[in-house]
């Protein structure tokens, strides 16, 4: 196995290395550069790979092993989500402010001194909405957007990219109905956090996701 990740040229058109040549440490990575065009990232999702860059570094693509996801129906609803939901406190938007969203994600967050959405990335997946692929699940309250979240659909699958919460459990509602209402096989969470794996998210092994993407991914 490589210890040092593949570099892929600007003008990048074919496929990327498979997914076992992907490093350990950090843990991931799997290839340097190439370019944002539809194509491309629509190549990389369909191989279980994103791209992840700060804005000072080039473009990094990866596929950790294991990886985190969500089985839809294994979505954890604790006691006061549920009540939100009864309450119906927001309206819920598809795709009505998909650029919106993207930017409400990429704001800093709490100790947090940067974002990985740069213009660049905000460009690149937009025009992957425009072309059907990337879509939006939006939390509107009084007609404010307050929380939604974002990814890729191809067939079956939903590659989650990013969510975001102005006010309380509205990134959650928006995530319930990508659950509940879109209903993709799998959600891809791509890195495991406290945070998703109280909603229900878990580890398997790359190998195994990379069977359900081929299998989804139609």
């Amino acid at each position: 196995m490589n210890d040092t990740p593949i570099y892929l040229a600007e003008n990048f058109s074919g496929s990327f290395p498979s997914t076992q040549f992907a490093l350990t440490e950090p843990d991931g990575l799997l290839a340097v550069g190439a370019n944002l065009k539809p194509e491309t990232l629509l190549q990389a999702y369909s191989q279980g790979i994103f791209p992840w860059y700060s804005d000072d570094q080039p473009i990094l693509w990866w596929s950790p092993n294991p990886r985190c996801v969500l089985y839809p129906q294994k979505l954890k609803i604790s006691r006061s989500l549920r009540k939100t939901l009864n309450k119906n406190i927001y309206e819920v938007r598809t795709d009505t402010a998909f650029r919106e969203v993207m930017q409400a994600c990429a704001e800093p967050r709490k100790d947090d001194k940067g974002t990985w959405i740069d213009k660049d990335m905000l460009q690149a997946y937009c025009q992957l909405h425009e072309l059907g692929y990337a879509h939006s699940i939006e939390c509107w309250y009084k007609n404010k957007l307050v929380g939604g979240l974002y990814g890729i659909k191809i067939g079956a699958m939903f590659f989650g990219e990013s969510m975001f919460s102005k006010k309380t459990d509205a990134s959650k509602v928006a995530l319930e109905y990508l659950c509940n209402t879109v209903k993709p096989e799998l959600i891809d969470v791509q890195v495991y956090s406290e945070h998703m794996a109280s909603l229900g998210a878990e580890l398997i092994d790359r190998e195994k996701f990379i069977e359900q993407v081929n299998s989804y991914c139609r």
